[in-house]
């Protein structure tokens, strides 16, 4: 569906390129780097060696660790690696250095931290963002699971430049990039310099999941955090850490939950998607419990949604967030038999309503 018109106004319509904070970088190096990145992502690892992906590390028992970036990097002396990018801020998961190191084994890899070598940056809205974005293709799933089709004959989609990445996530998503410490990239003179709030905005408003605060490490399950809508996951690789219960879950499960970007705006409002969002919305941490409210109706034969179950608000910024949803309350609230509310801390009832982003995938005829 196309963006609420109460939202048009939050919309950066010029090129754009912001900082993106609290990242970190590990070089992983060595003749079988790409055989040991392999077995430990959910994606597989491209053949070509100078390619970029998105991926993540799983548990064992299939929850995210660390939704990650990974970049194609050659060293200083000419030789193949890779540098993978991932929040940095504290959480429930292990450190991820000694995490990794676990499984080196007698694997030919070097494993380092290059935090302090590196910045991150995310550029979009211009026509070097979207000049090599085209029709997404979708393959459906039984269990609600859903895969972006790339072109085999096309370039790769997350590209191969050093240091930009095509953030193919969500259309419209831009380019990340991975700059040298202290220094910024080339698009600060053709593209406005904005705020590390406004990479936040940007991405809620495309509904993109990001680090702790949105796919909460030992908590969120890939699938239900989008990862196989954002291309993160191969349910057709080999042997990798927390294969299992992913794959099980592509053949066997059913989707019950979902992240959409969600409006806030103050429970009476009639139709939040029209009226201009609240100048006081409060900052909900993530976190914060969606509760789902059923709505008196006058045929006594309808069936009742059941409320049960909470929903999570996570990232939020300027009256929209994201919410970690019940598909079957979603679809309530969209007929009008139930509402989301959310508390803040002091006390007060804010409305909480999804909407679903322009480029979410639908399922076509042919398609069944």
């Amino acid at each position: 569906m196309p963006l609420p018109p109460a939202l048009r106004t939050l919309v950066r319509n010029t090129p754009t390129v912001a900082p993106v904070p609290h990242r970190a970088v590990i070089a992983i190096t060595g003749s079988q780097a790409a055989e040991f990145l392999n077995g430990l992502t959910a994606a597989s690892v491209p053949g070509h060696p100078k390619s970029h992906f998105y991926s993540a590390f799983l548990h064992p028992q299939g929850r995210v660790l660390h939704d990650i970036f990974i970049y194609a990097h050659t060293t200083t002396t000419g030789r193949p690696g890779y540098l993978v990018e991932y929040d940095a801020r504290p959480s429930e998961a292990p450190p991820i250095l000694p995490m990794l190191k676990r499984y080196v084994l007698r694997s030919k890899v070097k494993l380092q931290d290059v935090t302090e070598e590196y910045d991150v940056w995310q550029a979009w809205g211009s026509e070097k963002e979207t000049s090599w974005e085209s029709t997404r293709q979708w393959d459906f799933a039984r269990s609600g699971v859903i895969e972006p089709v790339w072109d085999k004959h096309g370039d790769w989609p997350w590209g191969s430049a050093p240091g930009t990445l095509r953030d193919r996530r969500a259309v419209g998503m831009g380019h990340r990039l991975l700059v040298r410490k202290g220094e910024r990239p080339q698009e600060v003179s053709t593209h406005d310099v904005a705020a590390p709030e406004d990479y936040l905005l940007h991405r809620v408003l495309h509904g993109v999941p990001e680090g702790v605060d949105d796919i909460p490490p030992l908590q969120a399950f890939p699938m239900d955090s989008n990862m196989d809508i954002m291309g993160g996951l191969d349910f057709r690789k080999g042997c990798y850490v927390g294969q299992e219960l992913t794959v099980r879950t592509y053949h066997t499960g059913q989707l019950r939950k979902r992240i959409l970007p969600v409006m806030l705006h103050h429970g009476d409002t009639p139709s939040p998607a029209l009226e201009p969002l609240p100048a006081d919305t409060p900052a909900l941490a993530p976190q914060t419990d969606i509760r789902a409210q059923v709505l008196p109706s006058d045929d006594e034969g309808a069936p009742r949604p059941r409320p049960r179950g909470t929903g999570k608000l996570l990232s939020s910024i300027r009256g929209v967030g994201l919410g970690l949803l019940r598909l079957e309350q979603v679809e309530s609230v969209e007929q009008g038999r139930a509402k989301f509310v959310s508390m803040s801390t002091e006390g007060q009832e804010w409305g909480v309503t999804p909407y679903w982003p322009e480029w979410w995938p639908q399922r076509s005829e042919e398609s069944g």
